[in-house]
């Protein structure tokens, strides 16, 4: 399942500076493989639209901070004051 949250978290993050890059200078990673009609093209973003699905429905089960894994997440129990 490490494996799979990986591989679906990178094509993610693949998939954000695309938009990213779309964003600020207008301009596709598409290109690199041959256009938004390219079979290639279109292959990486079906895998990029089935990672984000993947991550919606796994998402709770990946996640330390979700888990309460991390400590910082969690709030601290109050404390007495010193005097």
């Amino acid at each position: 399942m490490k494996a799979l949250h990986m591989v679906t978290f990178l094509l993610l993050v693949i998939g954000g500076l695309n938009w990213l890059l779309f964003g600020f200078a207008g301009w596709d990673v598409s290109r690199w493989l041959g256009g938004m009609d390219s079979t290639a093209a279109k292959v990486v973003y079906i895998l990029v639209g089935i990672s984000a699905v993947v991550e919606l429905l796994t998402h709770g089960m990946n996640c330390k901070m979700c888990k309460g894994g991390c400590k910082t997440c969690t709030p601290a129990a109050p404390t007495a004051p010193t005097q």
